[in-house]
């Protein structure tokens, strides 16, 4: 006999999805369709690259104040003083990437939520985008990365031992194929290769480690050479890779998240699977004032479907309208209309696949030293 219980509750502000799930378990917060989305803009990044990206992003309100402080001034010695967790340090030495992370601080929130919460999903969820790239020819090796076919895992490492690019996509179009201006990736300035980038991938593990520069394989042994090592970045302490979890505990605008239908365009991060059970809620409730009003939750206890949005009868859920069969608008992660792409129109012109330039930027020159720190 199925049983259904009227519980009274307070509407509570809260960031209601990530916060349901505390550890890194399957049926986590976010569905494979979601993480994709959150991940679309940044998949196809350097594997040392997007292993801080990931970690940075779980400390918001660093990468928020790095960002000020890399607009304000470019010098990288500053930027190792800060108290900021290594991650950030690291990102903030890219001010393209930092400058993005800071102007979608809900997405970097989101993204820094999905992490902690699911980090073997979020890996697996690169892994797809990647596949999808490179199915539809638009993720190859060139003279500014190196994709790695790593037994049945996609990595993709910086070409050149000094300098590591940062690519320029439309998330919207690059993992299909759809031919086009703007179907592939193009790449930007070259950015120098630091100590910061102390962490990779195992994808084996589904883990980010650090490396230290201890390790003796691909890009980092082709880099090592040029890397001036300092404590700063290269320490015993930093071998327990660690993220902030409380990032979990902060709001985001899911509303803003539903704006960039970046690879899947049905997808609503107001509906939030969480291990099977699916909590819908009412966001013009839940973004109102807090108030002592109580209203009724509807809770069945043979199947743990909860529907706690205001005015439920037991009717279904009005579906989303379907989007429009036009491009997408993601312009907060990308293609050719702005934010992650902002300057993707000026540097077509200019960009090569050639080496860099032979006076690349000095501001992040690391020089070789004979008398590296090599405490790890």
């Amino acid at each position: 006999m199925r049983m259904t219980l009227f519980v009274p509750f307070v509407i509570v502000l809260a960031s209601v999805a990530p916060a349901l799930c505390q550890d890194d378990s399957s049926g986590g917060a976010f569905s494979p369709d979601q993480l994709d989305n959150l991940l679309a803009p940044v998949a196809l990044y350097p594997d040392p690259l997007l292993a801080q990206v990931l970690l940075a992003a779980t400390f918001p309100d660093q990468v928020d104040e790095a960002a000020r402080i890399a607009r304000a001034n470019s010098d990288p010695d500053l930027i190792d003083q800060q108290p900021w967790d290594v991650s950030v340090k690291a990102v903030a030495h890219y001010p393209t990437v930092v400058a993005m992370m800071a102007d979608k601080l809900d997405w970097t929130t989101a993204l820094g939520q999905a992490y902690a919460n699911q980090s073997t999903d979020v890996m697996a969820a690169v892994q797809r985008l990647r596949v999808e790239a490179q199915s539809a020819g638009n993720l190859a090796t060139t003279p500014e990365q190196e994709v790695v076919d790593d037994g049945g895992n996609v990595e993709i490492w910086p070409a050149q031992p000094q300098y590591i690019y940062v690519p320029v996509y439309d998330p919207s179009v690059v993992y299909f194929g759809r031919g086009g201006l703007y179907a592939g990736i193009s790449f930007g300035q070259a950015f120098f290769i630091g100590a910061w980038l102390n962490n990779d991938f195992d994808w084996g593990g589904h883990r980010i480690y650090y490396h230290g520069w201890g390790d003796g394989r691909g890009w980092i042994a082709r880099s090592r050479p040029f890397v001036h090592v300092s404590n700063v970045y290269v320490n015993v302490g930093f071998r327990n890779v660690v993220h902030n979890r409380t990032v979990v505990n902060r709001t985001v605008n899911y509303t803003a998240l539903n704006r960039y239908q970046a690879v899947h365009g049905n997808v609503n991060y107001g509906n939030i699977r969480v291990n099977n059970n699916v909590v819908n809620y009412n966001r013009t409730v839940v973004q109102a004032p807090v108030t002592n009003k109580v209203i009724e939750r509807n809770i069945n206890v043979n199947d743990s479907r909860i529907d706690a949005y205001r005015g439920h009868q037991g009717q279904p859920q009005a579906q989303p309208q379907p989007q429009a069969p036009s491009r997408p608008d993601n312009t907060a992660f990308g293609g050719n209309r702005g934010g992650f792409n902002a300057q993707a129109a000026s540097q077509r012109g200019q960009q090569s696949r050639s080496a860099p330039p032979p006076n690349p930027p000095a501001a992040h020159n690391d020089k070789p030293s004979d008398s590296h720190d090599r405490r790890r």
